[in-house]
């Protein structure tokens, strides 16, 4: 029988740390050394990766392994082949070296029909569809020229490029300045060949360390298109004047209201309720939630839709949003404004007393929003803490109420509960950041979540009852393997977890309440995050593990989610509301599913790159300080640790904890020094002194307090449980 792995499986985090700072090539053998892995981690750890590259997180060296997209990056160099009868433009990859792997062949999407001829070289966004592959080009580039982006440095009057990547170790000559100048942030092309390869800069973005270039590093290094073509920015101006029609139902009289982040540049939803007066439902509610009506101004195969489909979805960033519609929609028309007249499309819920769905309906509806309320404002004003605003009151206790009874449901279904805080970065009007802190999570927020959870239930299971397409929100239950990690990190806690059950998402709510408020809380939820599948848009159903529902679909979001419009195009077909409906055919939806699932990856993880580099923006200003740190992965060559309250994670390495040796223990993952007795583990708080923060980069980096050992906090969580002999005894300098 093979031996159970012992705990410890890396997180994505430390995964992309390792391979930035490796001196060496990062292959999965080469990780699975560092973190000291047992060979059935090691069958856990290829999945994680796996996971990792299908999420666009990184990318494989050319002849050892592939992305699951056949070995074509997300954005990459292609040459221009073929120009058929037709004038469909074809493309092949500058390079391909995937031995037995036919070199593909992508359509090219061109902005304009001529532009591109054989033999041309383009920057591309690369996206799977069905059999094929599509091109979407982002530049032309010059022959034998591909593009960098990274900052000027000067040195003995001459300009060098660093890349922004951790990983881009090597740097440039540059040949062209174009009138950039050293610390600027730009693009460029690179040129030449070894030894003699130099840069031209092609693109001055500005001050890398300006908080506004954060968001430009993402946008440019991923390829998220900012600029809409000129014939959709038309067509938004000209569908924006168009009469709201008379065949909708007129709520105008209701006070809806909606609720949002008071810094939220958009407002899709907006909520209604009232006690049900049908004797029927004694005890029980009615309730509308109005969404934007966006499927009657973007029509299908319009220049906006295509623009839409081709984004996939907006973009946020503390400092600019890229958005899925020209702003005359996303930001103006679309937008549900207090007083302003709004095409919505209502979804009309009867809530029985215990919570549930009695029953729904759909309607092209005329709204006038009675507020905007921030969710502060609305907590406040229930508490009765606000200030002004009383007149409110009778229209959000309705609310409050209602949804009192929708939180049963789910607390009677027991959905996935992770308490992680999410990271909000304030700036001012002119980019300087003022704090960096978890968002707070008031009843507010749970009670919109909830009324926007019923309304994509009754939104799947309307188009259900008319046997239309639904674009599922899928996600499906952890795998074995991944259960299997989870089982064998609990164990380092002394935390009992049975892979024969039937898993659950109250099964893992069960594990954090055994938890309680250790110290180590945070690394087990984090953990049981990991152990989940990634949600995804596809039309056949499989249920959502996270919510546990049997049916759910993306519906309350369409000026953000082109998932959403796919949903509502599909209610105004099945229940002919009108002009705007449209019902895909089943490979249709497949494509459109893969391809918005792979572009929400990407805005993902554009967003999360830019929080990490106002993260480390904002502890810049506290380099060489102490502060507070929490230890989140042990590995033979180091800890990683965060900053306590604001984020960021950097690497301590082992040989810079003093001159003993450091036994580490690969079951219980702790380091001990052989002489001292002192030990890091996982969850465990100490001070370290902040060395670095590289803004440009997202990367920190730590050192001891005054020349001295790192002390632990002495209340940091006991080593429960140790399984297997210490692996890797290394020496980090002289000893004593």
């Amino acid at each position: 029988m093979a031996k159970r792995p012992s705990a410890g499986l890396p997180t994505r985090e430390q995964i992309l740390d390792f391979i930035q700072t490796s001196d060496t090539p990062a292959g999965k053998r080469e990780i699975a050394r560092a973190f000291g892995l047992t060979a059935q981690q090691k069958i856990t750890l290829k999945a994680l990766l796996k996971d990792m590259a299908d999420e666009g997180l990184i990318d494989t060296a050319p002849g050892r392994a592939f992305h699951k997209m056949g070995g074509l990056p997300k954005v990459t160099v292609l040459r221009i082949v073929d120009v058929d009868d037709g004038g469909n433009v074809w493309a092949q990859p500058e390079r391909w070296e995937a031995e037995g792997a036919p070199v593909p062949r992508l359509r090219v999407r061109e902005r304009k029909r001529g532009a591109l001829g054989i033999g041309q070289r383009i920057l591309a966004r690369t996206e799977e569809a069905g059999n094929g592959w599509i091109a979407h080009p982002m530049k032309v580039i010059a022959p034998a020229a591909e593009q960098i982006l990274g900052v000027l440095r000067a040195e003995t009057g001459r300009l060098f490029l660093t890349g922004v990547e951790k990983k881009e170790r090597r740097e440039y000559p540059v040949s062209d300045a174009g009138g950039a100048e050293a610390g600027d942030l730009v693009l460029c092309e690179i040129a030449g060949r070894p030894p003699r390869v130099t840069v031209r800069v092609v693109e001055r973005l500005g001050d890398p360390f300006a908080t506004r270039s954060f968001s430009l590093i993402a946008i440019h290094k991923l390829g998220i298109p900012d600029v809409f073509a000129p014939e959709a920015l038309e067509e938004a101006e000209r569908v924006a004047a168009q009469p709201l029609g008379d065949d909708r139902e007129d709520l105008t009289h209701l006070p809806i209201v909606a609720i949002d982040p008071a810094d939220a540049r958009d407002h899709d939803d907006a909520v209604w309720a009232a006690p049900d007066d049908d004797p029927g439902n004694e005890g029980g509610w009615k309730a509308i939630v109005a969404i934007a009506d966006v499927s009657f101004y973007v029509r299908p195969g319009s220049a906006l839709d295509k623009e839409a489909r081709r984004r996939g979805n907006s973009v946020y960033f503390p400092d600019r949003v890229v958005p899925m519609l020209p702003e005359i929609l996303s930001a103006d028309v679309c937008s549900l404004m207090e007083g302003e007249d709004r095409a919505a499309l209502a979804c009309h819920l009867t809530i029985g007393k215990d919570g549930t769905l009695q029953g729904w309906r759909f309607t092209r509806a005329l709204v006038r929003l009675r507020a905007n309320i921030a969710y502060e404002d609305a907590q406040a004003i229930i508490d009765g803490t606000a200030a002004d605003e009383e007149e409110l009151l009778p229209v959000l206790q309705p609310l409050w109420s209602a949804w009192r009874a929708l939180a049963k449901a789910r607390d009677a279904r027991e959905p996935l509960d992770l308490d992680l805080p999410e990271r909000r970065v304030v700036i001012d009007q002119n980019g300087r950041i003022l704090s960096v802190a978890p968002r707070e999570r008031l009843d507010a927020h749970r009670l919109i979540e909830d009324y926007m959870i019923a309304a994509n239930v009754a939104a799947a299971k309307a188009l259900e009852a008319r046997r239309a397409p639904v674009m599922y929100r899928v996600h499906e239950p952890p795998a074995r393997e991944k259960l299997s990690a989870l089982k064998d990190y609990l164990d380092t806690f002394g935390i009992a977890f049975a892979l024969g059950q039937v898993i659950r998402p109250a099964t893992f709510n069960r594990i954090i309440d055994r938890v309680g408020e250790a110290d180590f809380r945070p690394q087990v939820m984090e953990q049981v995050l990991r152990t989940q599948t990634q949600a995804y848009y596809a039309p056949a159903n499989q249920g959502h593990f996270g919510l546990s529902l049997g049916s759910y679909a993306h519906f309350t979001s369409p000026i953000r989610r082109y998932a959403d419009l796919v949903v509502h195009r599909a209610l105004v077909a099945a229940y002919k509301l009108g002009p705007g409906g449209l019902l895909p055919a089943d490979d249709e939806m497949e494509r459109i599913g893969t391809g918005i699932s792979q572009l929400e990856r990407r805005a993902m993880e554009a967003e999360r790159d830019t929080i990490d580099r106002y993260v480390a923006a904002y502890l810049a200003e506290h380099v060489g300080q102490e502060v507070d740190a929490r230890i989140t992965g042990v590995t033979n060559f180091g800890f990683f640790a965060t900053v306590e309250g604001v984020g960021g994670d950097g690497l301590m390495p082992v040989r810079d904890l003093g001159g003993e040796y450091f036994r580490f223990d690969e079951g219980a993952r702790t380091l001990t020094g052989e002489d001292s007795g002192d030990v890091y583990a996982l969850g465990q708080r100490l001070r370290l002194k902040l060395a670095d923060a590289n803004p440009v980069s997202g990367g920190l980096r730590f050192e001891l307090p005054g020349g001295k050992m790192a002390l632990p906090d002495r209340r940091a969580p006991r080593v429960l449980k140790r399984r297997g002999r210490p692996a890797n005894i290394r020496h980090q300098g002289r000893r004593k």
